[in-house]
This record gives structure tokens, C-alpha cells and sequence, in this order.
């Protein structure tokens, strides 16, 4: 079941308790699913930036979206072309057909 929840990042908190006020700036290294952190001292120091790297938490919407999105693109551009194909074949049908042919189908729904 998908369940969309933020996932914990905890890389900056842990920089922070290490070091507090010696950090000068700190970045996401998201292939490698870590914070660094540049010291005053011109040192460099990383974190992990999940509780557990290999623990499997819920999927988040971002995540989803981030792994899915070819499917998700291809899913809505056919989506809008049946759409756009059944505006067509309404307009065509709307001004070329008979009109007795278009109140036939109109009360056959019934």
C-alpha cells in the first residue's frame, strides 16, 4: 500500500550535534544519500542522511513521481489525445451529420 509520508532526514542534525557552530555550509549529496559539511577549519565531514540507508521507509510523493514519471507522462499525454480526438470527433459529427441522426443518438441514451 502507498502511504505518502516525509521521509526523516536526519544528516543535517547530525553534522550539527558533531560540530554545532564550526560548520560553514553544508550540502546534499543526494546519489550518495549524504549531508557535507565544510568546517571552519577547511576540513570536510559527512553524514548519513536517512536513520538507516538500507531501511525501506514509505514511499513519498516526490518518490513516486521521481521513479515514475516516464509512465506518468505517457499515461497523461494519451490522456489528453483520446480527449482532444473525442472534441474532433464531436465537432465533425456536431456540423457534417443529419440532423435527425443527431436527435436519434441523443435520445438513445435514455
Amino acid at each position: 500500500m502507498l502511504t505518502l509520508q516525509r521521509r526523516q532526514l536526519v544528516g543535517h542534525d547530525i553534522l550539527l550535534a558533531r560540530h554545532g557552530n564550526h560548520i560553514c555550509s553544508m550540502r546534499v549529496d543526494r546519489s550518495n544519500g549524504r549531508v557535507v559539511a565544510l568546517l571552519d577549519d577547511g576540513t570536510v565531514d559527512s553524514a548519513p542522511n536517512l536513520i538507516a540507508p538500507g531501511l525501506q521507509l514509505p514511499e513519498t510523493l516526490a518518490s513516486v513521481m521521481r521513479e515514475d514519471w516516464k509512465i506518468m507522462t505517457v499515461c497523461g499525454a494519451v490522456a489528453a489525445g483520446m480527449g482532444a480526438l473525442m472534441v474532433a470527433a464531436a465537432l465533425v459529427l456536431g456540423t457534417t451529420a443529419d440532423p435527425a441522426m443527431l436527435e436519434m443518438l441523443a435520445y438513445s441514451s435514455y
